[in-house]
């Protein structure tokens, strides 16, 4: 890779502004947009659904990274693709059908990722790197915003940096969660290539500057 991926969480965006949101971050220099989708019961909250995804498509050309955290993400990928993903990523945790999910992205002329929370080994993506287009390391648990870096995450990137180079090196390493202006250089020293991060890029008083910093 040339550089980072800095891909700011719209649910850090207010929604009662989503357009004027998304151009900020466009004209801030991100790269991609990630969409986190919850369901109440893979994760505690709710967000939205594969309407916003169009929506949101209808208003930039940056890259959306869409990340399932619901159960039975085979029933709704391909609304999800249909709305205009680039990458539909699910979790290993929510699903006994993943190489069948991750295979019907694929078909559905979309790229495809595998995310294991902070509970799960990275022996549980071994299986299935070898399909992978992106491989998420979430470092918080999933379903809130706001949570701290957990350290052990460092050596989860590690482990799965080692996995991805010997497997599978085309496919993009990504962490999401807690990421700061504080600890992105050992995040990136560990391997990562694409960064999620929400409030520390939409509330910044100066995007272009938080997420130029973030990349040097």
């Amino acid at each position: 890779m040339n550089k980072t991926i800095i891909a700011p969480s719209i649910l850090s965006a207010d929604f009662a502004h989503i357009g004027e949101e998304i151009k900020r971050m466009e004209k801030a220099g991100a790269d991609w947009i990630h969409c986190d989708v919850m369901d109440g019961i893979f994760v505690p909250n709710i967000t939205f659904g594969p309407k916003m995804i169009k929506d949101i498509r209808k208003l930039t050309d940056l890259v959306l990274d869409v990340h399932l955290m619901i159960t039975e993400p085979i029933r709704y990928v391909e609304q999800f693709v249909t709305a205009g993903a680039d990458y539909v990523t699910i979790h290993v945790e929510a699903t006994d059908k993943v190489d069948e999910t991750l295979d019907k992205i694929k078909k559905l002329g979309c790229k495809c990722g595998a995310v294991i929370s902070p509970q799960t080994p990275v022996d549980a993506l071994k299986s299935f790197i070898s399909k992978c287009d992106l491989a998420l390391v979430m470092s918080v648990h999933p379903g809130f915003g706001g949570q701290k870096f957990i350290e052990s995450s460092l050596s989860k990137v590690k482990e799965l940096r080692d996995m991805i180079d010997r497997i599978n090196p085309n496919c993009i390493l990504e962490i999401d969660g807690g990421i700061t202006e504080e600890n992105i250089g050992d995040v990136k020293r560990a391997g990562v290539e694409a960064i999620v991060a929400g409030s520390a890029i939409f509330g910044s008083a100066d995007p272009a500057a938080t997420i130029k910093r973030m990349r040097s």
